[in-house]
């Protein structure tokens, strides 16, 4: 190996390094406790180290809103491949995404800036727009199979997200008394109801 491809390999283990101390001290303590300087200490290397691979702790952020992204998107098209009724599809896609959410909690906070200041990562990730193609899909379908002309399909595709990632927000801020089970159940009454709204 020569000393080029060497430094490229030391590179990318450093920086595979910093992402895996930044995600330990993540799922130990919480975004809070995120820092350049955290991850520094952790790894014993000092912080221009750190900003040679990263320009600031957003861009770590970004990565892992990046990944979270990635993993959403495969649950819910295997969701999605499951069924083949339009309906079905959207049903159990909303579920996939519920199960994401709690299933991946740091990786749903980072994505959508829950807890998080200064995120809005989701707005400039292209990981973000295969994910919400994808849950267009479905919704369009039902919409030709009912031949609803009528009816503006990425409007209901942002009505659905808003509906399941409001219901999941409550639940993981915890905003609410609502217990879990009863969450659940708003979340499938409201699918449900949008699904019926489609096919009038």
């Amino acid at each position: 190996m020569g000393i080029t491809e060497r430094r490229l390999r030391q590179k990318d283990e450093v920086r595979s390094s910093i992402l895996a101390t930044a995600w330990h001290i993540v799922t130990a303590e919480g975004w809070q406790s995120l820092s350049i300087r955290r991850i520094a200490d952790a790894i014993e290397y000092s912080v221009p180290v750190i900003y040679d691979h990263f320009a600031n702790k957003e861009s770590i952020l970004l990565e892992f809103a990046r990944d979270g992204f990635r993993l959403l998107t495969k649950k819910t098209e295997l969701a999605m491949n499951r069924h083949t009724d339009p309906a079905d599809q959207i049903r159990a896609m909303a579920d996939a995404y519920w199960n994401f959410a709690f299933r991946n909690k740091e990786y749903y906070q980072v994505m959508f800036g829950l807890g998080i200041p200064c995120t809005e990562v989701e707005k400039c990730l292209p990981e973000n727009g295969r994910f919400r193609e994808l849950m267009m899909e479905p919704i369009q379908k039902l919409l030709d199979k009912n031949k609803r002309t009528d009816v503006n399909a990425c409007l209901k595709g942002h009505t659905l997200w808003s509906v399941m990632h409001g219901l999941i927000s409550i639940k993981m801020m915890k905003t609410s008394d609502m217990c879990d089970e009863l969450n659940k159940m708003v979340l499938e009454d409201a699918v449900n109801g949008f699904i019926k709204n489609l096919g009038k």
